[in-house]
């Protein structure tokens, strides 16, 4: 069921302190950002709420300091590419919590905006510790979370803040919300699903919806070798997951009874050692050779794929087929995202590796929708509950 929740558009905002939870856990190298698609993605919030007299203060974490001061983590570049972006200065501050941010805070006039530091330099943000959370919330006068990266976690700038403060969606989470939905609730058809990544521990909930829902599965990368295995090949040196197999044996069994046609991989390419232009051969999936690791689907597999892409309406993508990092093992991720781009199919991909491939590409420009996600996006197609939405309230 869609997840109706109130937006800034259902508040007023003008001359409020507005704290607002941002996902800017960008790459940042040499205090310079690299990669500012998430922080453009939060622009149309942030401009929704300066044009109305907002006084902003943004939240935000970056990497895994794990609760300690990391100086190559700071949000300062983060601060200064928001102001180029914006076209005003964004104030940072070296600190999440005292009395300089209660003062700075405080001293806000309508229109401005401040950067608090990386949120998880604290460690009472992982552990939604509530002194945190009300020390955050007494800069404010109401809480936007825009950061749906970071739904699915209980923390204190997510969940806990929302205990003390009027709490609603921004753009960006509203955009999220109705968008994945729409992949669930109204799809259009054919639906084809494409799934890749290392792990079929992470993918099962999601295999399992989407099997009621999707009209093709794509299955590859890491996760087909369990699938493989479990089937009764050998998959030689590759990497698959043991503990898993009894699981895919059961959706191998949905697979067969089921409505949704799924695709495994014909062939493979094979490699003794990964690394990049290491010596490789393409094999059928039932000719692994022993001390042989697979990394990417094979030009067979290519083929079918995308065919099968071209042939889609919508095409909802989460996870590389290969070890796209390291050519050139990309190989079969671009062919198959070329294929994704030339049909006629919206194009929705689930965060993470998938977007970095396709920027990686060249290829983002063609996406329809790239989801912040990740962990977030998986959990939400799972149907499970993201303690970051639930808190927020409901429009009705």
């Amino acid at each position: 069921m869609k997840q109706l929740k109130k937006t800034i558009r259902d508040i007023p905002v003008e001359s409020r302190h507005t704290l607002v939870r941002v996902d800017y856990n960008v790459p940042v190298d040499e205090g310079v950002v690299k990669d500012d698609t998430r922080i453009r993605y939060s622009l149309p919030t942030l401009q929704y709420l300066l044009e109305r007299g907002a006084r902003v203060i943004l939240l935000s974490h970056l990497g895994r300091p794990k609760g300690q001061v990391k100086e190559e983590l700071r949000l300062d570049p983060v601060a200064e590419r928001l102001s180029s972006l914006l076209g005003r200065q964004v104030q940072k501050l070296d600190s999440v919590t005292g009395e300089e941010v209660k003062k700075t805070a405080a001293s806000l006039e309508d229109g401005e905006v401040l950067l608090l530091e990386n949120l998880r330099f604290h460690p009472g943000e992982e552990k939604n510790d509530p002194d945190l959370a009300g020390e955050l919330a007494g800069l404010g006068d109401l809480y936007v979370n825009d950061a749906f990266g970071t739904a699915h976690r209980a923390h204190a700038s997510t969940e806990g803040i929302t205990r003390f403060l009027p709490a609603v969606a921004g753009l960006l989470m509203e955009k999220e919300i109705n968008t994945l939905q729409s992949c669930l609730d109204n799809p259009s058809r054919p639906l084809t699903v494409v799934l890749g990544g290392a792990k079929v521990s992470d993918k099962i909930g999601v295999i399992r919806r989407f099997l009621e829902t999707a009209d093709r599965l794509l299955i590859g990368g890491g996760m087909a070798n369990t699938f493989l295995a479990a089937q009764g090949y050998s998959v030689g040196a590759s990497f698959y997951e043991k503990d898993s197999l009894e699981e895919a044996r059961e959706l191998l069994e949905l697979f067969a009874r089921g409505k949704t046609e799924v695709y495994l991989p014909r062939d493979l390419v094979v490699v003794q050692e990964i690394k990049a232009n290491a010596p490789n051969r393409q094999v059928e999936v039932d000719s692994i050779p022993e001390d042989w690791k697979a990394v990417d689907v094979g030009t067979s597999t290519v083929k079918e794929f995308g065919r099968v892409a071209r042939e889609s309406r919508l095409l909802v993508w989460n996870g590389p087929l290969g070890v796209f990092e390291t050519s050139p093992f990309h190989q079969g991720t671009e062919g198959v995202a070329r294929a994704a781009t030339e049909g006629q199919a919206y194009l929705l991909l689930g965060g993470g590796d998938t977007v970095a491939a396709f920027e990686q590409l060249g290829l983002i420009e063609r996406v329809n929708y790239a989801s912040t996600g990740g962990g977030a996006t998986l959990e939400f197609w799972e149907g499970r509950e993201l303690p970051g939405i639930t808190a927020l309230e409901d429009k009705d």
